[in-house]
């Protein structure tokens, strides 16, 4: 009996803050499902360079060097990902950053709150724009095709769901695209373009290392989950491969929380 697969074959695949974490691993789980995929880096060259060799080198996987703060940047990156292969049918905004140091908001800068909306949100603006003109001028895929014109997979968070104290900015830029992937949702899923959003708990990354392993919080965080333990990247970067499948033909404008039952929302 033939088993159920989750192939990208003929698909091509933007995928944003690619190099290491959730990122990594979604260009991992992609390559592996038959896409071409195309993913961003901003300092970590070596290990970038080392994931596209691990995925197939130049001819299936490309590694671009791209800042990512303001929306010039997205469109830009979304232009070097077509001249790579030619198309773009998934993009997955993965990228973005957050303040390890917890901040009042009394406190805190009016650098760091425009250096994190325009990394988190201002960027995934010049994206989605430039991604969304390209799916409609190309249309479906010629193989590997489920109908859809594109996908497009926007990565928020629980904190922007239930807020994140002393990381406001944060919050702020992941509530958005939450609203930002409903607003797409109902302009886009009409013409053929499936815009879905996936919300991690604490995911154990180098991003969230040195929080999980605090003597002190790591195992309050633990406790607060469920489950009993922070997710692995690889287990976010499952639901994101889903969403872009034909199985996931008949969603449009979900939020899929995947955060070890830390959250539980409708």
């Amino acid at each position: 009996m033939a088993g159920v697969s989750l192939l990208l074959e003929g698909k091509v695949a933007l995928i944003t803050g690619g190099s290491r974490g959730i990122g990594a691993e979604t260009v991992r789980l992609f390559s592996e499902a038959g896409a071409r995929v195309v993913f961003s880096y901003r300092q970590a060259k070596d290990q970038a360079f080392a994931l596209m060799e691990a995925c197939g080198g130049a001819g299936r996987c490309i590694a671009i060097e791209q800042e990512l703060s303001v929306p010039a940047h997205g469109r830009a990156l979304v232009r070097a990902a077509v001249q790579a292969f030619g198309r773009l049918d998934i993009l997955v905004a993965n990228h973005g950053i957050w303040e390890p140091e917890d901040v009042p908001i009394e406190l805190m800068t009016e650098e760091q709150w425009r250096r994190t909306l325009g990394t988190n949100l201002d960027s995934v603006f010049g994206l989605v724009q430039a991604a969304v003109g390209q799916m409609e001028l190309q249309g479906p895929p010629a193989t590997g095709s489920d109908g859809a014109k594109g996908h497009i997979v926007l990565i928020s968070s629980t904190a922007g769901q239930r807020g994140e104290a002393l990381h406001a900015d944060y919050a702020v830029t992941k509530g958005a695209l939450i609203s930002l992937t409903k607003s797409l949702s109902s302009e886009l899923a009409p013409g053929g373009i499936r815009v879905n959003c996936v919300a991690p708990g604490w995911v154990a990354t180098e991003m969230s290392a040195g929080t999980l392993a605090d003597p002190a919080l790591g195992p309050k965080i633990a406790a607060g989950i469920p489950v009993g333990r922070a997710g692995t990247a690889r287990e976010i970067a499952g639901p994101v491969l889903f969403l872009c499948t034909p199985l996931a033909g008949f969603i449009s404008g979900e939020v899929l929380n995947v955060n070890g039952g830390a959250v539980l929302v409708g």
